[in-house]
C-alpha cells in the first residue's frame, strides 16, 4: 500500500508542482513577515502572526479569486509537516521535567476544570440559543487541538468545517485574551500564563508562548496535551447528555 506522501507524490502534473512552490513559498513568507511584526510590536495581542499572517491569505485568496480547496490542496505538504512539528513540542516539555512535575496536580485539576467549563458553558450558550444538533456537536472541542477535535467531533455527527472554523477562532481569541485578562488580574506567573494559553488556546497560544521561552512553551504544550486528552474522554459524556437532554 503507498503511503501519504507517496500517492502524494505520484499524483503531482507540473502546474501542480508549480502551484504547490507558489502557494507554500508565499504562505511561509506571509507568515515570517507577521513574525517580524509581532516582534517590533513587541508582542501585541492584535499582531499574533497566526491573526495578521491569516488575514492577509485570506485577502490575498479572495482578491486572486482562488477557491480555498485549491489552496489547500496546494499546501497539503504544510500540513503533513505540521505532525513532525508537533512532536518536536516534547523537546522544550523534557527540559522542564523537574519544574513540570512539581505543579503536576494543580495542573491537572486546572486542566479537567477548564476541559468541563468549555464544553459545559458551549453546550449551555447553544441550547439556549436553539443551535442544531449537528453544530453544537461541531461547536463543543472548540478547546481541543485542530486533529482530536475534528476526529471527535466528526465521529459523533459533527461537521468537519464548523468545527476547523471554531478551534481557530477559539485559538485566535484566546492568545489574545489571556495575556490582557491576566494582566488585569495581576497574575504576572510566567507558567500560570502559559499553562492558561496551552488550556484555552490550544496551538496557537502554545506557539505564541514558545516565542517567550522554552520554559512557558513548555508548560503550554503540556497544558495543551492534556485539555486535548480530556476533550476526547469528556466529547462522548457530553454529546450523550445532550442527546438525553434533547430528547427529553
Amino acid at each position: 500500500m503507498l503511503s501519504w506522501g507517496q500517492t502524494w507524490l505520484a499524483g503531482l502534473t507540473w502546474q501542480a508542482v508549480a502551484s504547490t512552490w507558489f502557494w507554500s513559498g508565499l504562505t511561509i513568507m506571509v507568515y515570517l513577515l507577521a513574525v517580524a511584526v509581532y516582534r517590533r510590536s513587541g508582542g501585541h495581542a492584535l499582531a499574533i502572526p497566526v491573526l495578521t499572517g491569516g488575514a492577509v491569505m485570506v485577502a490575498v485568496l479572495v482578491l486572486s479569486g482562488t477557491a480555498y480547496q485549491d489552496y489547500a490542496q496546494s499546501v497539503a505538504l504544510l500540513k503533513w509537516m505540521l505532525v513532525p512539528a508537533l512532536l518536536l513540542l516534547a523537546v522544550p516539555m523534557r527540559q522542564q521535567l523537574q519544574r513540570l512535575r512539581a505543579v503536576w496536580l494543580p495542573l491537572t485539576v486546572a486542566v479537567l476544570a477548564g476541559s468541563a467549563t468549555a464544553i459545559a458553558s458551549t453546550m449551555g450558550i447553544a441550547l439556549l440559543l436553539g443551535v442544531d444538533e449537528t453544530t453544537l456537536i461541531s461547536m463543543l472541542p472548540k478547546s481541543a487541538t485542530m486533529p482530536i477535535a475534528i476526529q471527535g467531533a466528526q465521529a459523533l455527527g459533527g461537521a468537519g468545517g464548523i468545527v476547523a472554523l471554531n478551534v481557530v477562532a477559539t485559538g485566535v481569541l484566546g492568545a489574545m485574551m489571556v495575556p490582557l485578562l491576566l494582566r488585569m488580574l495581576r497574575v504576572e506567573d510566567e507558567v500560570v500564563r502559559a499553562a492558561t494559553s496551552g488550556l484555552v488556546a490550544h496551538a496557537i497560544g502554545t506557539a505564541r508562548e514558545m516565542q517567550d521561552g522554552p520554559t512557558a512553551g513548555a508548560f503550554a504544550a503540556l497544558a495543551m496535551s492534556m485539555t486535548g486528552l480530556c476533550t476526547a474522554i469528556m466529547l462522548p459524556i457530553a454529546v450523550w447528555l445532550m442527546r438525553c437532554f434533547m430528547a427529553g
